[in-house]
């Protein structure tokens, strides 16, 4: 399967001037929902971290928003129960009855990895609760150096991707008028 004509394909590259959430400057950008709202798209990827995390795991555990979708989708296809991590009173919880059980062996799930907030404070919660997190995937990791989460990261799909910090980007990025796109607040 050719993942990289599958995204193109679904609209979820972009290319142009991004300020990313973290604050860094970048000339493609992976947007998720494109990816979220294809079925055939996000049960591709998915599949590929199924293949690999397959037997490993109890629960799948995943960021909400777009990460609660990919977690469910990886946990319907290894036949296990997804968990979602939601923001309560301003802090990263397991919310609505949901637990993971001491010990219970979770795979860390997220959509795109560029310097792995999401994923770290979705660690946090699973180590908590006295789980285990046996890995964290992404769907596509387009971080410059892969972040130690203390346990293997897999990515379905990676592509190189630079950033640039406010006060380095280059002229031929700063020609081109600047897109904020993301989810989370810009630094």
């Amino acid at each position: 399967m050719d993942l990289d004509a599958l995204l193109e394909s679904s609209g979820a590259v972009l290319r142009g001037h991004f300020l990313l959430t973290s604050g860094r400057h970048s000339d493609i950008y992976f947007e998720k929902f494109r990816v979220l709202e294809r079925p055939d798209v996000l049960s591709a990827l998915c599949g590929v971290v199924s293949d690999r995390f397959r037997g490993e795991v109890d629960l799948v555990a995943g960021p909400a928003t777009g990460g609660m979708i990919i977690a469910f989708e990886v946990a319907r296809q290894l036949g296990v129960q997804a968990v979602y991590v939601e923001t309560e009173d301003g802090r990263k919880t397991l919310r609505r009855g949901q637990t993971l059980g001491a010990g219970a062996r979770v795979l860390v799930v997220d959509d795109v990895l560029t310097t792995g907030t999401s994923v770290r404070e979705v660690l946090e919660v699973v180590r908590g609760a006295g789980a285990t997190p046996v890995g964290v995937a992404v769907l596509i990791d387009r971080s410059e150096s892969a972040p130690d989460f203390g346990c293997p990261l897999f990515a379905a799909h990676r592509v190189e991707a630079r950033t640039f910090a406010p006060d380095a980007v280059p002229d031929w990025l700063a020609a081109i008028p600047v897109t904020k796109p993301g989810t989370r607040p810009h630094a």
